[in-house]
């Protein structure tokens, strides 16, 4: 390992948000066939697909053709060491997505070129903006009909609110598409798909890059790098046209590894020499045969190294780090370096929870918290078989702690309520508790609540009725259950000096 303080300036790590469909998994595939380190790129398909996409590593995904959880793939391209955190898509799995964008230093938008801005990509872009990362926007899907890329342009602007700068500009799309122009280089990068080149397709095109020449936003690096302006691509994910441009022109001004802020607003540098980083991810039984646990490790600053010891914030606990994996999707290799801006996954035995930050030295290092949203839907989660209970209070412990669901358990009592943003959540807990641990769950829906913690303090039983019910969360700490807001309401005129918190 060379010196880590020149190391961490070849690091990448970015994440790759859309919405559901619009060709995140795609696009991260073939980055990994340019990286050399898949043969074919799969691509996302249901039931009967001879190909898989190689981020999509869970079973559940495989069968439905969505990706439900984060991945980290990890290669090198043009000198640099990339880190991908392929994200889930889908709107239910919003907190996983969430947490993971606190792991990265920026991010490639991907956009459906017929659909435009859709709502989780407003979502996600929302969220990234608030950090001032850098952000690329891909226009996936050219090979198909789509919108003017006119329009296209002026509504990134519009409904997402940044500066918008072409650095390639379609020529054609769907049947007719002839390729893209490299505004950059005054190229034609051409579509391999095109039969017959058209030429006025391409005059048509051509009077539309004079109209941004002169009335276009100016490519400004200091802009970008502040998240004030994206570069804009356009091309094809599953044509593989536009891919290699978009990778190469994005590792040109992709930031590398930045400082992250602790609690005490104290500014962590990569470059600093004591070994910092936080866990944003909990993944259990990515090798269901050895039924492990992975805590997903961001590097703060310093360089991790084959038996470090560090200290977890939480409670002081120290821990020698012998067992530590690098990732291509399910795939693993034991690493005895790393740097800032690489992430690293932990063998964990319950140690670690998300959210909890490691350093070493003797002074506490803690990072900010993670997000965490407050559940809406609920029901009660009840085992199959009463003789598997072993397998099936492992299975709840180990899926909740990964934190894509909530558990809650009866004030007094072992009921087990289970909260969630979203249906989905319910149906893929539910499927990984049969697949996973071999143990049959069923719910009992209690339809929408809304969730607010209390005080134990303030903790009164008689606060418990059909409208509003009290619980525990997984810490412990008191819960209130209310039917809606009617009974929120009532609650607070009756318990006026209660205050009621809820997450975010």
């Amino acid at each position: 390992m060379t010196n880590f303080k020149e190391e961490f300036k070849n690091r990448v790590t970015f994440a790759i948000i859309s919405h559901p469909d619009a060709g995140k998994t795609t696009l991260t595939e073939h980055f990994l066939l340019h990286g050399g380190v898949i043969r074919q790129a799969g691509t996302v398909k249901g039931r009967g697909s001879s190909r898989l996409a190689s981020s999509d590593w869970m079973a559940i995904e495989k069968q439905r053709g969505i990706s439900v959880t984060s991945s980290v793939l990890q290669f090198n391209y043009g000198g640099k060491r990339i880190n991908i955190l392929d994200t889930p898509g889908h709107e239910d799995f919003s907190e996983d997505t969430y947490r993971t964008l606190m792991a990265v230093d920026s991010a490639i938008m991907v956009i459906d070129s017929a659909k435009g801005i859709e709502p989780q990509t407003k979502k996600l872009f929302q969220i990234v903006s608030k950090r001032h990362i850098p952000i690329f926007t891909f226009f996936n899907k050219l090979d198909r009909d789509g919108r003017p890329p006119f329009d296209l342009v002026d509504e990134l602007e519009k409904t997402l609110g940044i500066e918008a700068c072409p650095i390639n500009w379609p020529v054609g799309s769907g049947q007719i598409l002839q390729g893209v122009y490299d505004l950059q280089n005054d190229r034609l990068v051409k579509y391999a798909g095109t039969k017959d080149f058209d030429q006025s397709v391409f005059d048509e095109s051509m009077e539309e890059i004079e109209l941004l020449k002169d009335a276009g936003n100016h490519f400004d690096e200091e802009k970008i790098k502040s998240g004030k302006q994206t570069p804009v691509f356009f091309g094809s994910a599953l044509a593989d046209f536009g891919v290699v441009e978009l990778l190469e022109d994005y590792l040109k001004y992709a930031p590398a590894p930045s400082a992250k802020q602790t609690v005490n607003e104290e500014k962590i540098e990569p470059q600093d020499d004591r070994f910092t980083g936080f866990v944003f991810k909990i993944q259990a039984n990515m090798n269901p045969n050895h039924r492990d646990r992975i805590a997903f490790v961001r590097i703060v600053s310093g360089q991790f190294s084959h038996g470090i010891e560090v200290t977890l914030a939480s409670n002081g606990k120290k821990i020698k780090l012998n067992n530590v994996t690098q990732f291509l999707a399910d795939e693993r290799e034991q690493v005895q370096n790393a740097v800032a801006g690489d992430i690293i996954g932990l063998y964990d035995t319950g140690n670690f929870q998300v959210g909890e930050s490691i350093y070493t030295g003797k002074k506490r290092v803690e990072f900010e918290p993670l997000p965490t949203f407050t559940p809406e839907l609920f029901s009660r989660v009840v085992a199959k078989d009463v003789m598997k209970q072993k397998s099936y209070h492992k299975g709840i412990n180990q899926l909740v702690q990964e934190g894509t669901v909530q558990l809650f358990q009866s004030f007094h009592g072992q009921e087990y309520i289970i909260g969630a943003v979203g249906q989905l959540q319910f149906e893929v807990f539910q499927f990984r508790m049969a697949n996973e641990y071999n143990s049959q769950v069923v719910f009992e829906p209690m339809g929408k609540k809304i969730a607010r913690w209390l005080d134990p303090n303030d903790v009164d039983e008689s606060m418990n009725t059909s409208r509003s019910i009290l619980v525990r969360d997984r810490f412990g700490d008191p819960v209130i259950l209310f039917e809606n807001q009617f009974s929120l309401n009532w609650f607070k005129d009756k318990y006026p000096k209660v205050a009621l918190q809820r997450k975010m």
